[in-house]
Formats: C-alpha cells, structure tokens, sequence
C-alpha cells in the first residue's frame, strides 16, 4: 500500500466517524465559542472601547444613583422625591435607552455601567415579577373607586356583584349614582354602610360603624369652621362579623394629587388623609385589620412610610406583575390598595376595567 493510498484510506476513516470530511462539529462549535470570547477579550482589553461612550457611561451612573438614593431626594421643592417615588419603576425604561446608546457607541464602559442601574431595578422590583399567590383563603375582599362620571354604574356594580368578594369598598359614590349600586348589590350583599362618598357592601353582618374624618386633620383642623367639614366624607370604618372574630375594616379615598409645572407635585391634601388613617389605625383595638380604598398615591411614596410600617400591602406580598390601577386605559401607578395586618393574604389580582376610570382589584386573605 502507498503513502496515497494510505492517506486516502484515513480520509475514509475520519469521514465515517465524523459524517464531515474529518471535521468533528462539536469541535467547531467549541472553536468558535472560544474565538467569539477571545475576540471580545481582545476588544476588551483595547483603550478604544473603554474611552468612547462616557456620556453614557455617566448617565447609567446617574440613573444608578436616582434609584438608589431616591429616599435622599428632598421634599423641600416641589415635592420632588414624592414625585421620583411614585413613577420610580417606569425609570427601568432608560435602561434600554441607554443600552442602544452604548451598542451604537460601542462603548466598553456605557455597557459596564449599566449593569448597575440593572442590579437597583431588579433589587427594588423584581420581586414582583414572579406569582407570589396561594390557593385558598378564609375571605375574599375588593375594591374600587366606581368614577364619579362612570356613564354605566348598573353595568359596574353587576360586574363587581360577579367578583364573589365577601366584602366589596367602593369609593366616589355620588348621590346620582349611589342608589344604582344600592339596587343592584342588595341580592348579593344583605349588609351595606354608605359614609358620604364611600361605602361597604358585606355578606357579613357589620357593626359599630362611623365616619373619619380624612380632611381635617393635623395643627389646624381646629380652626376649620363647622360649616367647612360639611364636605361630603371621604373614610369610614367598621366591623365585620367573621366565624374566626371581629375584622376591623377601613374605606378611605385620600385626597387627589396634581402635578403643576410651577408648584411642583402637589399632595397635601392627600397627606393630611393619610395623617388621620395613620392615627386610626394605630389607635385600633382589633388584632385583624383591612384598609381598602383608592389612596391616590404607590406604596413607594414616602408620605405612607409610617402607615405601611403597620400594615402590609396584599399585592406586593401575594400578587404578580405591577398590578397598576390608574387610568383604566392605559395603567400606570397603582392608586389603588388592599393592606392588612394580622391576616396573611394568599392571593392579589387586579380585575377588569368597568365604567370607571380606574381599575378594581381583590384580594383573597386568611387568619
């Protein structure tokens, strides 16, 4: 046999063994991962790359920082934290703004930096990404602000009768509007409470009922006249009678908030609200206690940290996604909320638009 032949006959060999002519697919596979990180090690390591894209660099940092320090953002102007807080998940959005920026720059340090704002984002709302729900619950609460212009409110309350909560909070009842409700709840609600603009219907018995007063509170609350806390109320509370004890339940919708290009984001009338709930709640001798009601403002907001100090928000402990409220449409902030304490919520979901300008949303809870 012939050094040809004997090169011809290996040939045959590695071309059986490989069904490639002699070259091993995995081998070139592997070959080329290697090649494609070496070649970005080489980039890598080039000046180049690390010296372009600065100004993108130095907005990722920046970015890092707003949402990381956002609680050192003052108040003192405009209310300018309260208003980062309230929008700070939608910050998430410049991340891939910036990624674009730092691909198109081909910018070793823009692409470094950015895996810092990635890590704040992840570490502030990842966690509500995943299914937090269980199965299962001792009682089935929601709520909703019905919208004092809503054009359907016998559609709305047949949609939220629909629901199966056990306890339903509905929030801007007008008095045009609050007898449609009244009708068609009764079938499924023998129990109800009407304070003003907001009430509760329950399949449970209800007690000890009162109102709250949520707008005149704090220094000079003294000084309002009578006639001025004529103004249609706002919260109430009350009990609800469960086979497991007395579940104290409170219904609030918090004054509005603006944004004004001159003054700022303003909330002081909100934040007088959440002053008075705060102290009623406190002050509650009931172990088991639900706030529902539209707060107008996210949990971020530091304005409810003492208030979210005792009670627990059912959505970010048994909920999934964002679950945003606000407007209907198109949802942006949650405005809308279920909090707890001494109770264990095991599921959280936002329901279907309705007539309403926001969206209702209910909880399922148990002891």
């Amino acid at each position: 046999m012939t050094g040809i032949e004997r090169g011809q006959t290996m040939a045959q060999v590695d071309t059986a063994e490989t069904g490639q002519g002699g070259v091993d697919s995995r081998d070139t596979d592997v070959g080329g991962w290697r090649a494609g990180v070496r070649r970005v090690v080489l980039i890598g390591a080039r000046p180049e790359p690390w010296r372009r894209g600065l100004v993108v660099a130095g907005l990722a940092l920046l970015l890092c920082l707003l949402m990381a320090l956002h609680a050192a953002i003052p108040n003192r102007v405009g209310n300018l934290g309260s208003l980062v807080e309230t929008f700070l998940p939608w910050f998430g959005w410049f991340i891939p703004v910036l990624l674009a920026g730092a691909l198109w720059r081909r910018s070793a340090s823009a692409m470094a930096a950015l895996m810092l704002p990635v890590l704040v984002w992840v570490n502030l709302f990842g966690g509500l990404l995943t299914d937090k729900s269980h199965p299962g619950g001792d009682l089935t609460v929601a709520t909703h602000n019905v919208g004092a212009d809503n054009p359907d409110p016998t559609g709305t309350a047949r949609d939220l009768a629909a629901s199966n909560a056990d306890v339903l909070a509905l929030q801007e009842l007008t008095p045009q509007t609050t007898g449609s409700y009244l009708n068609q709840l009764a079938t499924t609600y023998p129990h109800h409470t009407v304070q003003g603009t907001v009430g509760l219907w329950s399949k449970l018995p209800l007690a000890d009922t009162r109102p709250i007063d949520v707008t005149n509170y704090g220094p000079l609350a003294k000084t309002v006249t009578a006639s001025q806390k004529m103004a249609p109320n706002r919260a109430l509370r009350t009990t609800v009678t469960t086979k497991r004890g007395p579940l104290a339940v409170y219904v609030a919708h918090l004054g509005s908030v603006r944004v004004n290009p001159r003054a700022g984001f303003l909330t002081a009338s909100r934040n007088i609200g959440i002053q008075a709930l705060d102290k009623a709640i406190t002050a509650e001798h009931n172990n088991q206690v639900i706030l529902l009601g539209d707060l107008n403002g996210t949990i971020n907001d530091r304005a409810f940290n003492h208030l979210t100090s005792h009670l627990r928000p059912t959505h970010n402990t048994a909920g999934n996604g964002f679950g945003f409220t606000w407007p209907a449409p198109s949802p942006v902030v949650r405005a809308d909320h279920i909090l707890t304490r001494g109770l264990t919520p095991q599921s959280s979901q936002v329901l279907s638009a309705t007539g309403s300008d926001h969206l209702p949303i209910t909880a399922k809870i148990s002891w």
